[in-house]
């Protein structure tokens, strides 16, 4: 029995165990069961179609049509340091997406060969550091709140990256040996053309997973989730006569195939990731297996433990987009500190189970053990410094 195998033996091994031993009799197990699955249709409905599919469908263009070169030339172990980790490290402002939806992203861009520190700070950034959510933050959380979280996302995005570069430097220099026999890729488009398309494959994936602000939100902001749809209409006919005019059917079947690998590896995962998530702490305000008060009564206060706990928690729940503050609202109202709030704003988005358990399938269980110890470690420490500034 080959690798493979032994691993979808062990899988309904497991599989049968929960069956077997799991005591769905007691309410709460029942309670826990049912949340996990009420928590992956709300997943399934609020981000796979809006936001996965789209990212999905970029990733599968960026290792098909985005030539191997640029990708090296910008984010590969030769790259200017100073130009890969600014693009890296503010990529969350244009992108503006959940840890989830970055997943698809950051493989991508990883498999085309970019090297490990430029990779995860794009990992971290893409969710953190969102205009929306910080400004969404400042507003209902405080403009101290707010501004430290936007500074943190943004240091730490670069910091991680740099660390994960030094800590794992070796691989690192193995692809930059690798990168010296790469020959340019050459393309039957413009690079003008390849731009484009890809401009109008980010707007598409901006536009269908635009959260809705509230009614207390700027103008701006409820003007463009009013009119997400149609810019999503346009940009999809834009896409259409892009694909007639400049692709050839054989570019799109790979196109397609691509994506279509990136979702076998990924998916399955991420809902197995979502569903466990869902049974252990559920969704705010819907009880699970370990009760919302539990938590908080741990996060209170600044001390070390709280703001370890509130990495740690963070770290394995999901936190759709903006959801993360109405939680923290509620947490701040039941004795939460600042301190652990903001921990919790800076690992949150950028860390979830799902996220975690798809990233080590990409890049390896000890690189994403070291990125989550990292985001942890930093979110805590800052933390820590800033709860006994505002305490």
């Amino acid at each position: 029995m080959n690798l493979k195998e032994r691993y979808k033996l062990l899988l309904l091994v497991l599989f049968f165990l929960v069956a077997y031993y799991v005591p769905w009799s007691n309410e709460t197990v029942r309670q826990a069961g049912l949340e996990a699955f009420m928590m992956l249709r709300e997943y399934a409905r609020q981000h796979v179609i809006t936001c996965l599919i789209p990212a999905f469908f970029i990733a599968g263009a960026i290792a098909v049509f985005v030539s191997q070169a640029s990708v090296l030339k910008y984010f590969g172990a030769q790259a200017n340091k100073f130009l890969s980790y600014s693009v890296a490290s503010v990529s969350g402002v244009i992108l503006a997406v959940c840890s989830c939806t970055v997943l698809p992203l950051f493989a991508g861009i990883y498999s085309r060969g970019a090297g490990i520190g430029p990779a995860t700070a794009f990992l971290y950034s893409g969710p953190a550091i969102n205009v929306l959510a910080i400004v969404f933050t400042a507003r209902v959380l405080g403009w101290e709140l707010g501004l430290a979280r936007a500074i943190g996302a943004v240091a730490f995005a670069a910091i991680i990256g740099l660390l994960m570069h030094y800590i794992f430097r070796k691989e690192d220099e193995q692809r930059k040996a690798g990168e010296m026999h790469l020959p340019e890729e050459e393309g039957g488009r413009s690079l003008a053309q390849e731009g484009l398309y890809m401009l109008v494959l980010v707007l598409i994936l901006i536009f269908a997973a635009f959260a809705n602000p509230g009614q207390n939100a700027a103008f701006i902001w409820r003007a463009i989730f009013e009119a997400k749809w149609y810019a999503t209409g346009i940009l999809l006919v834009i896409l259409g006569f892009m694909l007639k005019a400049w692709f050839q059917r054989q570019e799109l079947r790979e196109w397609v195939d691509s994506t279509w690998g990136f979702m076998k590896q990924i998916f399955p995962l991420l809902f197995a990731g979502v569903l466990f998530a869902g049974f252990f702490l559920g969704r705010p305000e819907h009880p699970a297996l370990i009760p919302e008060h539990f938590i908080a009564d741990l996060v209170g206060g600044n001390s070390l433990q709280a703001n370890v706990f509130a990495a740690l928690a963070s770290a394995l729940m999901y936190f759709a987009t903006l959801t993360e503050v109405p939680i923290l609202q509620g947490l701040l109202g039941s004795g939460m500190g600042q301190g652990p709030a903001l921990t919790m704003l800076l690992a949150g988005p950028a860390l979830s189970l799902p996220n975690l358990i798809v990233v080590g399938s990409v890049m390896g269980w000890k690189k994403t053990g070291t990125y989550a110890t990292l985001v942890v470690i930093l979110s805590t420490m800052v933390g820590m410094f800033y709860g006994a500034v505002f305490a």
